[in-house]
């Protein structure tokens, strides 16, 4: 039996958090495993607790959710973990600028805190897969602020052969596999081999880390 998603819920109001908890435990294949009220707290059990999707307040005593995400992907304790931990940041503003900072510390997009409980579902389940929250137009009108002069590209983006380089350019603009597969005539699976050369070449962790790095190198199209 597959285990379900567990959830860690991050919110100094309780009364929001367990609005939430609520939700979650009604979804089939999901559960929440624990709670924090501030990003210091956060930091902390997602160390204890490893969950696999962790729902993040942006504004909180103590630490905010930015600097709490920050502390979240340090590569020492990435290094630690037995598995990914997926955060999408809940903001009460849309293409908020902090939550394009912590998307750029490693969050998989954000949520209005007044979405709906089948959008928060289906959030959870998208970035547990590895995708982001956001629709693809709206991650880069947020990155394209944060990254007004592009960095130069690293070496490592040159270690990519051709066809890589052109999944990476599709994978930048939000297509799927299942897109990206009929633009260059191969298969689903042979593209997610590609990713996955791309994401271990580049050092990166999912595709949402794909679209920073293209933007940050002034290499999104």
């Amino acid at each position: 039996m597959t285990e379900p998603i567990g959830v860690l819920l991050v919110d100094d109001q309780e009364l929001f958090r367990e609005g939430v908890r609520v939700i979650v435990d009604a979804q089939d294949g999901m559960a929440v495993v624990g709670a924090a009220g501030d990003g210091l707290e956060a930091v902390q059990l997602v160390e204890e607790l490893q969950p696999d999707v962790v729902l993040m307040d942006i504004r909180m005593p103590e630490m905010d959710g930015v600097e709490a995400t920050r502390q979240i992907f340090l590569p020492e304790r990435v290094a630690r973990r037995a598995k990914p931990v997926r955060v999408v940041v809940l903001t009460t503003f849309n293409l908020d600028d902090r939550a394009a900072t912590a998307i750029r510390y490693g969050a998989s997009g954000f949520l209005l805190k007044d979405t709906t409980p089948a959008m928060l579902r289906d959030a959870i389940r998208t970035v547990h897969a590895g995708n982001a929250v956001l629709a693809p137009t709206d991650l880069s009108t947020l990155l394209d602020a944060q990254f007004r002069e592009p960095v130069p590209v690293p070496a490592a983006y040159l270690t990519l052969s051709e066809k890589e380089r052109e999944v990476f350019a599709a994978v930048a603009r939000g297509l799927s596999n299942t897109e990206i597969a009929a633009q260059v005539f191969a298969s689903e699976s042979t593209v997610k081999t590609h990713v996955g050369a791309i994401l271990r070449k580049l050092a990166l962790r999912d595709r949402v880390q794909i679209v920073v790095f293209a933007h940050q190198h002034g290499l999104a199209a």
